[in-house]
């Protein structure tokens, strides 16, 4: 009996996490877009009460305009940074295409390959061999303002959606200890979320100011927009690093005719990188991404194949969510257990946000 009982508790969790991981796939257009926008909210959440706590003459209803702000002005300039820049890429085009031929033409020599050297526009056209590229580009970019114009859409409602949620609780919950409870979670899950993404940006800022440094002194063009790019790819776990890397030496090997210069770019970039990614940011990290590095790695997967790029980016915040959920119900504590890097998934609050209190 006590078989036939684990059998279908087990034949359950499979259905579930098939129907689960379905809905995540074929909803992962609005799935993404909310989860964006939830993103948006904690980091300009936590810079209100940042603000509120830090500057005491601020009010609440003050400090959160201040943030919104900030947040969204931080993300127009890099907007108008990587599009600006992005003209000018666009400019150089044929001699872009002209160096590629050559460094292709060299590969080719080097590795001894028969016959006639490919070249860009013969790459280009075996890639998209109904030459729809163009197109391709433009409704990407049309998808990416469509979905930025709904991320900021389900951005207003919830702050006032987040204003209402004590009473909600209060509704769900009659008991007064399920209610601490369901606040004690959610305290958590917002304080961890915060604090990835307050140290995840430092981090990232940190690294994009010292590679643009690194990269104008070597003489790369457009250093700004590559700066900026990986000021993103800093977001993805191990990975992003990696693509930082390799996209500067790429860009390098590119423009300079010689080695010294992309071998200097690509220890100057991957220096920064290591030292930051391996001794100054796991201190800083260590408690809010409470996170095994298998576990990140599988996220990184499993979240990529279902929600792609984006999937990637979210991939550890939203891991450390559901390993918080988890860990507060005795029959999948033993998963959070799994996931988490020091056999604790639900550490402390230390403090709790002033936003559930209400504004002032």
């Amino acid at each position: 009996m006590a078989s036939l009982e684990i059998s279908q508790r087990g034949a359950l969790w499979i259905v579930a996490t098939g129907v689960i991981a379905a809905g995540l796939y074929f909803l992962r257009e609005p799935l993404t877009q909310f989860a964006m926008a939830l993103i948006l909210w904690l980091a300009i959440d936590g810079l209100t009460t940042t603000l509120d706590m830090r500057l005491p003459f601020t009010p609440r209803w003050l400090a959160l305009p201040i943030a919104l702000i900030l947040v969204l002005s931080l993300f127009a300039l890099i907007g108008f940074v990587v599009i600006d820049n992005l003209a000018n890429i666009l400019s150089d085009l044929n001699r872009y295409e002209f160096r590629l031929n050559q460094v292709i033409s060299q590969a080719h020599r080097a590795l001894g390959a028969p016959g006639i050297p490919s070249t860009v526009r013969d790459l280009v056209a075996q890639a998209n061999p109904n030459n729809r590229l163009a197109v391709e580009i433009g409704g990407s970019l049309q998808n990416f303002a469509s979905a930025a114009t709904f991320t900021l859409i389900y951005l207003a409602f919830l702050f006032p959606a987040s204003a209402a949620m004590k009473d909600k609780l209060d509704f769900i919950f009659r008991g007064k200890g399920q209610r601490e409870a369901a606040r004690e979670v959610l305290a958590r899950i917002r304080e961890s979320m915060e604090r990835y993404l307050w140290v995840q940006t430092v981090m990232s800022l940190v690294i994009t100011a010292l590679t643009y440094i690194t990269l104008r002194i070597i003489g790369l063009e457009n250093a700004l927009f590559w700066s900026f790019l990986i000021f993103f790819l800093n977001y993805i776990p191990t990975i992003g690093s990696i693509a930082a890397v390799a996209l500067t030496t790429a860009v390098a090997l590119v423009q300079f005719p010689t080695l010294p210069p992309v071998f200097a770019i690509f220890a100057g970039v991957g220096l920064w990188q290591f030292v930051i990614g391996n001794f100054v940011q796991p201190r800083m990290t260590g408690e809010s991404l409470n996170l095994s590095a298998v576990v990140v790695l599988l996220a990184l997967a499993i979240w990529g194949l279902v929600w792609g790029i984006v999937g990637a980016f979210l991939a550890a915040p939203m891991t450390v969510m559901i390993m918080i959920v988890l860990a507060q119900f005795p029959s999948t504590r033993w998963i959070a257990i799994l996931l988490s890097a020091d056999g604790k998934p639900t550490p402390e609050t230390k403090r709790v946000s002033k936003s559930e209190s209400g504004p002032k």
